[in-house]
């Protein structure tokens, strides 16, 4: 009976103690935390490549008659590139446009002949553009294919007068040449070593001159640069050499002379100016130098 009793107050305390048990209202579980959405780091912006330069104005070039069909090519592609631009020439002759860039009218100077040590020493610089071969040219009736070095400076020192003495007809023969300054005169002279002892005929003042005289006389020769011979003349071998772009670039054409860009040390070109100089001379404008006749220097 204590037995039964004891059990009995035992259930009822364990009862009265689950009755009275605190009631915790369930822990509330956070909300899971949401980071604060922070925007990724500003990433600069990839830099805009500065547009383009847009070339504009005038480039002004003066100088070698013989650089005409050359420095046009050139100018052309280089116009076609460069809407906005515009370049001139002024074909006065290498000496006048040598003179042009020292007296700062004009951007560039064109000269068919090296500079003198003289004009060098006056601040003009001088770039080789490219190589030019002085063609001997003769009335397309003349039979005379063929004239050595030493033919050629006896017959501008007056040695030689007649043609029949070099195996053509018996006929004068007529001495055309350039003017004084010329860059085409200055070289052929000193080429063929007859400077300042020529006894010429006729003097002119540009190529095409040269090349419609001697079109027009059966005994006149002259010399011209090869870029630009027409059809209208015939150009002799030299030492039976043909006069050729081939034969100017592996340097077996005996009369041959440099294409000259000048400039003036210490001036700086025009943007425009200077962009078209250096398109000029670089490779990519080899393939305008070559069609354009002559040998490019680099």
């Amino acid at each position: 009976m204590k037995r039964i009793l004891s059990i009995l107050l035992g259930v009822a305390l364990v009862l009265s103690l689950a009755a009275c048990a605190q009631t915790t209202a369930p822990e509330t579980t956070a909300a899971p935390t949401t980071a604060a959405t922070t925007a990724p780091a500003a990433t600069d912006a990839p830099e805009t490549s500065a547009a383009p330069t847009v070339l504009s104005g005038t480039v002004s070039t003066d100088g070698s008659t013989s650089m005409e069909k050359v420095i046009g090519a050139l100018s052309e592609a280089f116009m076609e590139a460069n809407s906005k631009v515009t370049v001139t020439y002024n074909p006065t002759g290498s000496g006048t446009g040598i003179q042009a860039v020292q007296e700062g009218r004009c951007d560039i100077g064109l000269s068919s002949r090296a500079l003198k040590d003289e004009e060098k020493a006056s601040g003009l610089q001088e770039t080789v553009l490219a190589y030019d071969g002085i063609a001997m040219i003769v009335n397309p009736a003349n039979p005379v294919e063929d004239l050595t070095l030493e033919q050629i400076a006896d017959i501008y020192t007056g040695k030689i007068t007649n043609w029949s003495e070099l195996g053509g007809s018996d006929s004068e023969i007529v001495l055309i040449g350039r003017e004084a300054g010329s860059g085409t005169r200055s070289g052929f002279e000193e080429i063929v070593e007859v400077k300042d002892l020529c006894q010429y005929r006729q003097e002119l003042s540009s190529t095409g001159d040269v090349i419609a005289t001697v079109a027009q006389n059966p005994g006149a020769i002259g010399y011209a640069s090869l870029a630009s011979v027409k059809d209208t003349v015939k150009a002799v071998k030299v030492g039976g050499v043909t006069p050729s772009e081939e034969t100017v670039k592996d340097g077996t054409y005996a009369i041959q002379r440099p294409f000259v860009l000048v400039t003036k040390e210490g001036v700086t070109l025009s943007e425009t100016a200077q962009a078209f100089f250096n398109y000029a001379v670089s490779k990519d404008a080899n393939a305008v130098v070559i069609a354009a006749g002559v040998v490019p220097a680099n």
